[in-house]
This record gives structure tokens, sequence and C-alpha cells, in this order.
């Protein structure tokens, strides 16, 4: 299956998602509005959303309920897309200016707060305060996601550990809960919920894992944004831990790496990129992402046997063969 099919499938309510995601950050303030409208209007897969709306199917499926939920966690997702762009001085974004480009550092910083004040306001529409607990506690999470990565910046030392804890609170586990609060939003079982909060967190990490291949052997035209940008902004990702393993590529690589970081980025990264992809970390790092994917499917297996679940599948597959 597609990706395009089953967005098709779900072209109606995924509609009604966009609207509500452009009227939800709609305020007087014309400098906040055309901030905050800017990345929207960018576009995205909205993964969350359409995660939300499958794990709905699950339970009594009612997209006024879904809705509060489904909105929440793509404004949470597109916040911080504008942090991280100041935090990476990223200047473009799905082939578009950033925030902080065509305005500003502090209008991005705000813009980004302020989004996700929105989103936190709209969850409170549903009463179940399990829900709100679920999302507070994700944000906590992903705070930390986010100052582990700085913490990790141009650290050769770090472990697979390290990075595999990272990327669980910098990006799995917002999908994970996509799943998991669609679910709960309709009302369905705790173990259902449960374990589409699995199929969301494996998903996930695979799609992190494809996330970061792509940036070392992707094209500027299918990223939107320059190859190698990870590593000029000093974040070492698991293709790159896996290749300094390596005894005799590890020496060349450090001192890449540290021009590279003497440069503060602002250089060529093309031999870097050469060399990674020529050594066996982009091969180890592929199968660990198809090692997510065989295990998010593998959860699948115990759920109802209904056409969501056949469509979950379907976007796993998508998520672990991805080019963009």
């Amino acid at each position: 299956m597609k990706l395009l099919d089953l967005y098709a499938k779900l072209k109606k309510d995924i509609n009604v998602i966009e609207k509500e995601l452009e009227r939800s950050i709609d305020v007087d303030h014309p400098l906040l509005r055309d901030a905050s409208l800017h990345l929207l209007k960018a576009g995205g897969k909205r993964i969350r959303p359409v995660f939300v709306l499958l794990g709905g199917k699950f339970g009594t499926y009612d997209l006024e309920r879904i809705k509060h939920v489904a909105v929440p966690l793509e404004l949470i997702h597109m916040a911080s897309l504008v942090h991280d762009d100041v935090i990476d001085d990223a200047s473009t974004r799905r082939g578009q200016l950033t925030v902080r480009t065509k305005w500003d550092n502090r209008i991005a910083m705000y813009t980004g707060d302020y989004i996700f004040a929105k989103a936190l306001s709209i969850v409170t529409k549903l009463a179940n305060p399990a829900i709100h607990q679920i999302m507070s506690k994700a944000l906590v999470e992903m705070s930390i996601g986010e100052m582990e990565q700085i913490r990790f910046f141009y650290h050769t030392e770090q472990t697979v550990r390290d990075y595999l804890l990272r990327i669980k609170r910098k990006t799995a586990l917002l999908l994970a809960i996509s799943c998991q609060l669609g679910a709960m939003a309709a009302e369905a079982p705790d173990r259902t919920a449960k374990l589409l909060y699995k199929f969301g967190y494996f998903t996930g990490m695979a799609y992190q894992v494809r996330d970061d291949l792509l940036d070392l052997c992707g094209t500027e035209k299918e990223l939107g944004k320059p190859p190698g940008s990870d590593i000029k902004q000093g974040n070492i990702t698991i293709p790159v831990i896996f290749a300094l393993q390596n005894p005799e590529l590890r020496p060349d690589l450090l001192q890449e790496l540290a021009r590279i970081q003497a440069c503060d980025g602002q250089t060529d990264v093309s031999r870097f990129l050469d060399m990674i992809r020529q050594s066996e970390g982009i091969s180890r790092a592929e199968a660990l992402a198809s090692k997510y994917i065989d295990k998010a499917i593998g959860v699948l297996q115990e759920l109802p046997d209904i056409q969501a679940k056949k469509d979950l599948v379907g976007i796993a597959h998508f998520v672990g063969n991805r080019t963009y």
C-alpha cells in the first residue's frame, strides 16, 4: 500500500484536521499568526494525526472527539520543529525558509511557545485526565531529549544506547502516544491502547533511524535541505556511531569530525559523507530500522483484524523504506 492511497481513504477526515489546525493557530496578532501559519502551509506528512485517526478506529470512532487529540499532537510536533530550527541554525525545512530565517530567532521561539500552548488548551476539551497526563509527560520527555541532543553534540564516545534513548524521547514517543491517545479518545480497551503505543514506538524508532540515514545518503532535492545537516550541527547519529566502531576507519573519522567541529560546522562535509556512505554504518543502521519495523508489525498481530490494522502495516512498510 502506498501512503498516498491511505491518505486518499482518510482524505475527508484529514481535511477536517487541516482546517482545525489552521483555525487553532489563528490569532489577532498579525506577526504571530503569519509565523504560526508559515510552517503549517509548508505541509508535512501528518503521520501523527493519521496515527490518531487509525488508533481511533479500534474503538468508537468519533472525529469530533478524536480531533481534540489529533490537532494538539500535530501542533506539538510543529512547535518542536520551530524550536529545533533555532537550535540547529537551520535555514530551510521542507524546501521552505524556516520561521527563524524568515523572521528571527526571537519570533521563532515565541511562535513555538504559542503553538505549544494552543496544543495544551485544545486537549482540555477531553475530560479524560489520563490523556492530559500522557501528553504532558511526553512533552517533558521531549524536552529532555532535546537537551540530551545538545549535550552529546560532537561527542564521539556516545553509545548506541545513548542514541536510542535520545531518539525515543525526541521522535518515537510522540508517534507512540499518537496511536495510544487516538484509541483512548475512542474509548478502546486499555490493552488495545497499550499495544498501539508499542506499535507507534517501534515505528517511531525506525522513522528516526531512516531520517538519520536520509540526512547522510539523500539529496538536497529529496530532503528539502542540504545533506549532512546533522553533522554540521554536531549531531552524531547511529550510522556514524556504527562507523566509529570500526577500528580501521575510526582515526580518519575522528580527524574529520574534529575539523568540522573546529569550523563550527561551517565547512564542506562531502569527504565525511563519502566516508560514512562507504562504511558498514549505513547497512547496520538500515538493519536496525528493519528490526524495529518487524517488531512494530509483530505487535499488530495481537490486535483485531480490521482495516485500520492493515493500514498501520502499510504505514510501517512505508516508514521502513521511505526515501523522503
